[in-house]
């Protein structure tokens, strides 16, 4: 394979950027039609992510424009190359499963763009492709020797037993994982995400990823998971199965710790953690992680729910604040209920804002971790821009591809 690209590689690779913008979307919502006709390639993916939402196929989308924008500055693709390589790696997904991609791709070229298509086009994204698959082979093969070599580390699927499970509201439940070998667990990075091979009766072999909740232990990891049965939607399976079935000394197979949103541990300057409804969960990793290490770096711990009956976890963050040295909870109800006490349950009514935070947190040195739905993310992000915090000190998950995020 080229290590470079020729310069008429480049150019006719550019030459398709205004195709791609108009016809994205349908090539890669083709693309994936033709490879999960391979159940086996289908299987390796997270189907929810395919749905009614076609949130992959749109994220994709973005990132096959951008890599033609980009592709004489490989270099600003850098973020976007190590979370797709970070998810690959979580997948389970190998370089022999390349060839099939590279295969989908030019086909789905052809099927949407028709004679537009010349065999000049294609040979030259089949260049593009093998070159980027390259840096992503390089990239997911040096993680997966990392992760088999540290303490508790492994590649592939591990099994996990179900060690305790407790409610955190009305409709949040935690499992508590440990090995079923006995052995430890790698240290995960405050923030990063387990993925969940799970067979659930009806549904077929779900791939699901689920942040980590606790601080890291070396002997346990704990994910806390929403229970989706929203009016009018399909039913969250992989959720509800875990509520519904998914008891004390059951077995689950689970990929290593991964994603690269995590916490800076290197650094002690102020943190403002900001979540939204199940955005906890990262957020309560981070806050945790801190607080047990002793560190005196100031926290605020910022968390908007729709009412008391689902926010979770509100007790375990209070005592973590408590027993930390630097710590700040600030809690608000969206729609607060007759139960809910303003100054004992909550802090405020309404939403979180951005001139909140502008007043009461450091936005001139504070790095602002992010995590919540699409809404939520838009909103703080262009929000916390609009008050002079550069880009590099808001970092944010989101819960599916999150390629669109910025451009919105």
């Amino acid at each position: 394979m080229a290590a470079t690209l020729s310069d008429k590689t480049i150019e006719l690779v550019k030459a398709t950027v205004p195709a791609l913008e108009t016809h994205g979307l349908a090539i890669t919502q083709r693309m994936y039609a033709r490879m999960f006709q391979n159940p086996d390639i289908r299987d390796l993916f997270n189907q929810s992510h395919h749905g009614e939402t076609g949130s992959q196929p749109k994220a994709l989308a973005a990132a096959v424009v951008a890599y033609a924008r980009n592709i004489d500055n490989l270099g600003a693709l850098a973020s976007r190359v190590e979370r797709i390589a970070q998810k690959h790696v979580a997948l389970n997904i190998l370089p022999e499963h390349y060839p099939a991609v590279a295969e989908s791709l030019l086909g789905a070229i052809k099927d949407v763009l028709g004679e537009a298509a010349t065999d000049e086009i294609l040979a030259a994204w089949g260049e593009a492709y093998w070159l980027l698959a390259e840096v992503l082979i390089a990239r997911e093969g040096s993680i997966c020797r990392a992760l088999a070599s540290a303490e508790g580390g492994w590649n592939g699927w591990r099994d996990f037993t179900v060690e305790e499970t407790r409610p955190e509201s009305e409709t949040i439940h935690s499992f508590i994982l440990v090995p079923a070998d006995g052995g430890p667990v790698l240290r995960h990075h405050p923030g990063q995400y387990l993925t969940f091979a799970l067979d659930v009766p009806g549904a077929g072999l779900l791939k699901r990823n689920y942040s980590i909740s606790s601080g890291p232990d070396r002997r346990s990891y704990r994910i806390s998971v929403k229970r989706e049965a929203r009016p009018g939607t399909p039913p969250g399976f992989a959720s509800n199965w875990l509520h519904d079935q998914a008891g004390r000394g059951t077995r689950l197979r689970v990929a290593p710790p991964a994603g690269d949103f995590f916490l800076d541990e290197a650094s002690d300057g102020p943190v403002v953690l900001l979540r939204g409804g199940v955005g906890f969960t990262p957020m309560m990793c981070m806050l945790e992680s801190i607080v047990q290490s002793g560190s005196g770096r100031p926290v605020w711990y910022v968390h908007g729910a729709r009412d008391g009956r689902v926010h979770a976890m509100r007790n375990h963050a209070r005592d973590l604040a408590a027993k930390g040295r630097n710590v700040t909870v600030r809690t608000y109800y969206e729609a607060p209920e007759a139960a809910d006490v303003a100054g004992r349950d909550f802090d405020e009514a309404g939403f979180i804002s951005a001139e909140w935070l502008a007043r009461n947190t450091p936005v001139s040195e504070a790095a602002y971790y992010l995590c919540g739905p699409r809404p939520f993310l838009r909103a703080y992000v262009s929000g916390l821009a609009r008050k002079g915090v550069p880009l590099h000190r808001v970092r944010y998950e989101f819960f599916g591809p999150a390629d669109e995020l910025l451009a919105a």
